[in-house]
C-alpha cells in the first residue's frame, strides 16, 4: 500500500540533506509533499489521484510553478522506488523576451537609490549598489565582509561550489566609509541590530517599501532584479554570455540566456535600426 506518512517524508528530508540540497531546495521539497499529503488526506496513492492533483494545481497556478511541484513529488515517488506514481511536467514554450512589467530598468534601480537615500536607509542603499555592481545572489551576501572589501574581491561558498567575486574599486571605496562609519570591526558588511548577516525576507521587505516613493510596481522590486539587471548590463556591453555566467556562478549557459533576454520594446528599437525597410 502506498501511502505518505510522516516518517517517510522525515526520510526523504534526511535523504535531501545527505545529497546536499540546498536549505531552500529542502524546504521546497519537504512543503510540496507535506501539501500533496494532506491534500491526499490519507487516501492510497495512484496515478490517476496523483494526476487529479496535477490537474488542480494547473488550475491554481503558473506553469513554472506547476512543474516545481511535479518536480518535488517526482523526486519524492523516485526516492520511495513509487516510479508509476511519477507525472510528466507541462510543456512550456521558450520565453523570448523578458516581461516588461516584471524586469527593473536602469532608471527604475536609480530611482531605488534614490528613495533609499532619502529615507535615510543608508544599509539598504549600499546593499542594493553590492548586488547590482556585481551580480550577486541575495544569499551571498554574508560573503561580503570587511576583510573582501579590503581586498577587492570575495569569495563565495555557496551550495557547493566555490567562485570568486571582483568588486568594483568605487564600490570597495563607498562599503569602506560605511564600515568606518558603523564601526563594523570584522565579519559581514550588512548585518542586523544584532550582529546577524541580513536573511532575504530583511532586505525584500526594506526593498517593498521604497516603491511608494520611487513610483515603481512592487512585482518588479525583489532583491534578485537586482541581480538581473546586472546581467543584462553586462551583456549589453560585453556580449560574453559564457563569462557572464562564469561571473554570475552558473553551471549552464542556458540559465544565463534567460537573465540576458531584453524586452519586446528593445528588440523592436533594435531591428528598427537595421535599416532594411524602405517607404
Amino acid at each position: 500500500m502506498k501511502k505518505i506518512t510522516n516518517e517517510l517524508i522525515q526520510k526523504f528530508k534526511e535523504y535531501l540533506i545527505d545529497e546536499e540540497k540546498s536549505v531552500a531546495t529542502l524546504d521546497k521539497y519537504i512543503r510540496d509533499v507535506n501539501t500533496f499529503m494532506a491534500w491526499c488526506e490519507n487516501k492510497e496513492l495512484c496515478k490517476s489521484l496523483v494526476l487529479e492533483y496535477k490537474q488542480e494545481i494547473i488550475e491554481k497556478y503558473a506553469p513554472a510553478s506547476v512543474n516545481s511541484i511535479i518536480s518535488s513529488l517526482n523526486s519524492f515517488f523516485a526516492y520511495n522506488e513509487w516510479y508509476d506514481l511519477k507525472v510528466k511536467a507541462l510543456k512550456i514554450q521558450k520565453q523570448i523576451f523578458a516581461n516588461n512589467d516584471k524586469e527593473l530598468t536602469k532608471a527604475e534601480y536609480e530611482r531605488l537609490l534614490k528613495a533609499a537615500k532619502s529615507k535615510k536607509n543608508e544599509r539598504l542603499y549600499y546593499l542594493m549598489q553590492t548586488i547590482c555592481s556585481s551580480g550577486l545572489r541575495v544569499s551571498e551576501l554574508r560573503f561580503i565582509t570587511t576583510d573582501a572589501v579590503r581586498c577587492g574581491q570575495a569569495t563565495i561558498n555557496c551550495k557547493g561550489k566555490m567562485r570568486i567575486v571582483i568588486l568594483p574599486k568605487q564600490l570597495c571605496k563607498m562599503l569602506k566609509d560605511y564600515i568606518k562609519e558603523n564601526n563594523i570591526k570584522s565579519g559581514s558588511v550588512f548585518v542586523s541590530k544584532n550582529g546577524k548577516p541580513l536573511d532575504r525576507s530583511n532586505i525584500w521587505s526594506d526593498m517593498k517599501k521604497l516603491c511608494e516613493i520611487a513610483g515603481i510596481s512592487k512585482d518588479k522590486v525583489f532583491p534578485h532584479n537586482l541581480r538581473h539587471l546586472f546581467a543584462r548590463t553586462y551583456y549589453s556591453l560585453q556580449k560574453d554570455v559564457v563569462r557572464l555566467a562564469d561571473i554570475l556562478g552558473h553551471s549552464n549557459v542556458n540559465t544565463t540566456r534567460i537573465y540576458t533576454m531584453e524586452s519586446g520594446i528593445v528588440h523592436r528599437q533594435q531591428i528598427q535600426k537595421l535599416g532594411l525597410l524602405r517607404c
